[in-house]
């Protein structure tokens, strides 16, 4: 079974949370990727898509709520859509435009009908790598990997990559003595492997060239470590997958890599909380909501923790950045949205985490690039 996924890039998410239109609704619905079972998750689609269209304004443009309407009901009947459907959904429509995201990880069923869209709980998809590279080595053979979470394990086509580590070094096995007879035994192979070692670490470069994903590792020891000693990615996990990848499935190592993924993430979580608590000294870091919203409206937030689930209505000032809550009131809008909003077009960073992962314990927290 595998997840058919539409990842959004930063530039969809911008447009999103830029885009302004009376009548913007926003529904998440988790879902399965189990076709039998995606009857279910239609029937809450459509019912989610009548309480959208209920909420709609009163004074919209004649015929925008009946095109809303006829647009998700199309969606809502659409047989070869929902076969190919992932954890969560994110739809997002006005009466010129549906969009949707097909999502791999779970969100919490929500609608909101206003003049902008709820984006905050999207943003959980893209704050930390979803994808990876998995580079699958030993001795008598090599392959490398995409790992993506809407499709199955995918090898990669890498020119001049050698198919084991004898023919790399020009001989029928590394085990074989040298001319010389200098060079033999234990000590012997681990040079062979190294020249092994060197000659892959080029060829995947050459494709891998440019990118950020992490790179990881499938390999048993001593290859493991004598790869590591001669990698030029910049970004191979520091964790590995043990074993022998030769008797593990493309399948298996994919799951596998979902691990060190999340591993990854907990880790760089870990370092950015402590960042921000060095910061703090400096002046540099801001927990209160208020002052996060400042600091935003100025542009000096370089990171920003928030709580994908907190709901905070009102506004913030284009100008001061001052704060005003909002109970529900129709110039309310999502505070933490907004500040998201805000963060990303002066090119900073937004973590999408868990109420428990926010440093502080409030809804959000950032670290800033100067003092405001």
């Amino acid at each position: 079974m595998s997840l058919h996924t539409d990842i959004p890039t930063r530039a969809e998410i911008e447009g999103l949370l830029n885009a302004r239109n009376p009548a913007s609704i926003s529904i998440y619905l988790p879902t399965t990727p189990v076709t039998p079972d995606a009857q279910a998750d239609r029937i809450a689609f459509k019912n989610l898509v009548s309480q959208a269209v209920a909420a709609l304004p009163d004074d919209l443009p004649r015929g925008h709520a009946a095109a809303i309407d006829e647009e998700l009901t199309d969606l809502q009947e659409d047989d070869a859509f929902w076969a190919l459907q992932a954890n969560s959904l994110a739809v997002f429509a006005t009466a010129d435009r549906v969009r949707t995201f097909r999502l791999p990880n779970q969100l919490s069923a929500a609608v909101q009908v206003g003049d902008r869209f709820l984006v905050k709980p999207l943003l959980r998809t893209v704050t930390f790598p979803q994808a990876a590279f998995v580079l699958a080595l030993a001795q008598g053979s090599v392959r490398l990997l995409e790992v993506d979470p809407g499709m199955p394990a995918a090898e990669v086509r890498v020119p001049d990559l050698p198919s084991d580590a004898a023919s790399a070094v020009g001989k029928a096995s590394i085990t074989d003595r040298s001319a010389s007879g200098a060079i033999q035994g234990s000590e012997g192979q681990k040079v062979l492997m190294r020249q092994y070692a060197r000659a892959v670490d080029r060829a995947v470069r050459g494709v891998l060239a440019g990118l950020d994903q992490p790179l990881i590792l499938a390999a048993a020891q001593p290859l493991d470590a004598i790869y590591r000693e001669v990698n030029g990615y910049p970004h191979l996990a520091a964790q590995s997958i043990e074993g022998n990848p030769e008797t593990t499935s493309d399948g298996d190592l994919a799951l596998a890599a979902r691990e060190v993924l999340d591993a990854l993430y907990a880790a760089e979580l870990a370092e950015l909380t402590d960042l921000l608590a060095t910061r703090d000294a400096a002046g540099r870091a801001a927990r209160d909501l208020t002052d996060v919203a400042r600091a935003a409206t100025f542009g000096a937030v370089d990171t920003v923790f928030v709580d994908i689930d907190a709901v905070l209505p009102g506004t913030i000032d284009e100008e001061t950045g001052v704060v005003t809550a909002g109970e529900g009131d129709d110039d309310a809008y999502g505070l933490i949205d907004e500040i998201t909003r805000r963060v990303l077009l002066s090119g900073g960073r937004v973590l999408a985490v868990r109420a428990q992962d926010v440093p502080g314990g409030g809804p959000t927290a950032a670290i800033l690039r100067y003092p405001v």
